[in-house]
């Protein structure tokens, strides 16, 4: 597994912690203009849903999987604070996952202010019911999906995987991968000062409302009900202060009260936004592991 460049580490390690998103795209640029998208077929909007942002891109190999093989399905949901993002952002993550033999479908999902929790969820569900339709169709399985999210979209996978309130009758994933994500909004509500939050929060506002009562009712910690299933739990070692500190707390609770194992991974020299735009260079140190917990949910080796 190859780790960060030691060029791209420096300069990491110089923009330390902060929100950095500008500068991150701005180094990774010319290494994702040299990825090799050979063998990747690209079907962009697909629609799951009647609203404008519920539109998916679909990624897969061009090749056909092997008679009787049916491939794995990943389904990616970018970041952007549940206001922003665009799923072009992860187009690198796209390629990546098709060349390394997955199906990868990346949702939009609705933003707020114009919509609210737990529209994030909803929209979850939606794909993967898309998914559900949809995969066999495209050379996947559709008993063989794993969700990714990251930043606010770690926390709509988290929610939609977690609580069960939001799970249709027939929901089944091969596991979930939650990538430097919020989990509790009453934390980050109530804790502003100390993890250099501004007030009003444009994030968390925007989508939970601005009432007390609001961020308790849509925090995940609160509302696991799951039975334990394969989940990857991971932030970064320059992550923002408060998704270290609310990864650490969704494991110890999903340990300590409700059975799950997750796996735990730290990306070392990584900030809250490099981790992402990895995918698909010469630092695997990212990609590596989340392509192995892919594979050893869905059994394919």
């Amino acid at each position: 597994m190859t780790g960060v460049p030691e060029a791209i580490a420096e300069q990491l390690r110089a923009m330390g912690a902060g929100f950095n998103l500008p500068q991150v795209q701005a180094l990774y640029a010319p290494l994702l203009a040299a990825q090799s998208r050979s063998g990747v077929q690209h079907d962009p909007d697909q629609v799951y849903g009647p609203h404008a942002r519920q539109r998916l891109d679909v990624y897969r190999p061009a090749e056909s999987a092997a008679v009787g093989g049916e491939r794995p399905v990943l389904i990616v949901l970018h970041g952007g604070g549940f206001i922003r993002g665009d799923k072009s952002q992860r187009a690198n993550l796209g390629i990546w996952g098709a060349r390394a033999g997955f199906i990868v479908l990346l949702p939009n999902y609705r933003l707020a202010p114009e919509q609210r929790w737990p529209s994030g969820p909803e929209d979850v569900v939606a794909a993967w019911r898309w998914a559900q339709e949809h995969a066999r169709a495209l050379g996947g399985d559709p008993r063989r999906v794993v969700l990714l999210g990251e930043s606010a979209g770690a926390a709509h996978v988290a929610a939609a995987s977690l609580c069960r309130t939001f799970q249709p009758p027939d929901w089944q994933v091969a596991g979930a991968a939650l990538l430097s994500g919020p989990y509790d909004a009453g934390l980050e509500g109530r804790a502003r000062a100390q993890l250099g939050i501004p007030t009003p929060d444009p994030r968390n506002e925007a989508y939970f409302g601005s009432e007390p009562q609001a961020w308790d009712a849509a925090s995940i910690v609160e509302l696991v009900d799951a039975a334990p299933f394969p989940l990857l739990i991971a932030y970064a070692e320059r992550d923002l202060v408060q998704m270290q500190i609310q990864a650490g707390e969704l494991f110890a609770r999903l340990v300590k009260q409700h059975g799950f194992a997750p796996a735990l991974r730290v990306w070392r020299e990584h900030n809250h936004f490099s981790a992402g735009y990895s995918f698909g260079t010469s630092d695997c140190s990212v990609s590596d592991p989340v392509a192995q917990f892919v594979r050893e949910c869905t059994g394919t080796f």
